[in-house]
């Protein structure tokens, strides 16, 4: 029987096991969305109250003339044109798949196509062309050039949406109207930098919803993934956290890290038990904390460390989420560490860290 269905029937058979120690900090998740619904009348009111304006305000950018975010609303082919063949093609819960482009951790990109066409794009990779931003760019340089709006409001397809950005989302996460291509900003508050860019038509937008939003008319939601495809998105998932982290240790001039299987089966033993007791802690009424965990995996370390979020868009979000919060920066960049686990049950993510003991 494979180990991860034997930890998903222990934890679900609620057997008391008795598992230790952890190098990080318990930060209450702050990218939880608040969806409100409201007729049209009062949704022009709150346009009218929250921004001041009108919907068409001048306040668009032109579309670049060059770089990733032209691919966005094209086919296959030519996004095989500017980036080649993907390594590998992962499931997401929104409808599309990522093709995933980690040759190097200088051109690492996630590209989602739905229906042969591209939807939206994730680029962290240093040497990838951004326009009209680029990776590392100070952020001083983005707020003079761009207009930052708290809100973003438009009608599509006859419905009408606000998304509402509070002071964490336009310092960390601002979004910028390029044209009809929607762009989410990742700043590395540590840094003053600009770590990674998400650019994303609008029927994307709304099926991520990453602010709070009102809307009136009806809601565009992705389909419900089915068990089995839980199981597919949530490997998927753990991939891209395990890539995405490395091209940040590179990064910061840091080895990478190494894939321990063993690890990784703690850590998604953890996601699902926080998600099946609706708990967020590093430590589990019925296993423990990552020191007893470990051990009952017989795991052999020297050091290690745990990173925990939930409800975070995907993959992409949650490392970006991790590198603004000090404790899990530390665990992300710190440099004892040489292997990683990586657990995701759904919208529950682990990451365990480990110095492994020396033969």
């Amino acid at each position: 029987m494979p180990l991860r269905t034997l930890i998903r029937i222990l934890i679900l058979s609620a057997v008391f096991v008795t598992i230790g120690f952890y190098v990080s900090i318990n930060e209450d998740n702050d990218n939880s969305v608040l969806i409100k619904e409201t007729n049209t009348s009062e949704m022009k009111q709150s346009l009218s109250k929250n921004t001041g304006k009108e919907q068409d305000d001048g306040h668009t950018s032109e579309k670049p003339n060059k770089g990733l975010s032209l691919l966005i609303g094209k086919d296959v082919s030519d996004l095989e044109k500017v980036l080649g063949v993907p390594t590998r093609i992962d499931e997401s819960m929104y409808g599309y798949q990522w093709y995933i482009f980690n040759q190097n951790d200088k051109s690492y990109a996630q590209v989602g196509i739905e229906n042969n066409r591209v939807v939206t794009i994730f680029a962290i990779g240093e040497e990838l062309d951004v326009a009209p931003f680029e990776i590392g760019q100070p952020v001083e340089e983005i707020f003079n050039t761009q207009y930052i709006d708290t809100n973003i409001d438009f009608e599509f397809n006859g419905n009408t949406y606000l998304f509402e950005l509070n002071d964490t989302d336009l310092n960390l996460r601002p979004m910028v109207l390029l044209g009809d291509i929607y762009v989410q900003l990742y700043i590395d508050k540590f840094t003053g930098t600009l770590s990674s860019v998400r650019f994303l038509d609008v029927e994307t937008l709304i099926k991520q919803r990453p602010y709070e939003l009102v809307f009136s008319g009806t809601l565009i939601e992705a389909a419900v993934p089915s068990e089995e495809m839980w199981k597919v998105i949530e490997a998927d998932t753990e991939q891209q956290i395990f890539d995405l982290t490395n091209v940040l240790r590179v990064r910061h001039k840091l080895n990478p890290l190494k894939w321990d299987e063993s690890t990784a089966d703690v850590a998604f033993g953890h996601s699902m038990d926080m998600a099946i007791n609706n708990e967020f802690s590093h430590t589990s009424k019925k296993f423990g904390d990552l020191t007893e965990r470990l051990k009952l995996a017989e795991v052999d370390y020297e050091v290690a460390g745990e990173n925990i979020a939930a409800n975070y868009t995907d993959g992409p979000a949650v490392v970006e989420g991790w590198l603004n919060s000090k404790g899990h920066r530390e665990s992300l960049l710190n440099e004892e560490f040489t292997y990683i686990g990586v657990g995701v049950y759904q919208k529950y993510y682990t990451q365990n860290f480990i110095q492994k003991v020396e033969e």
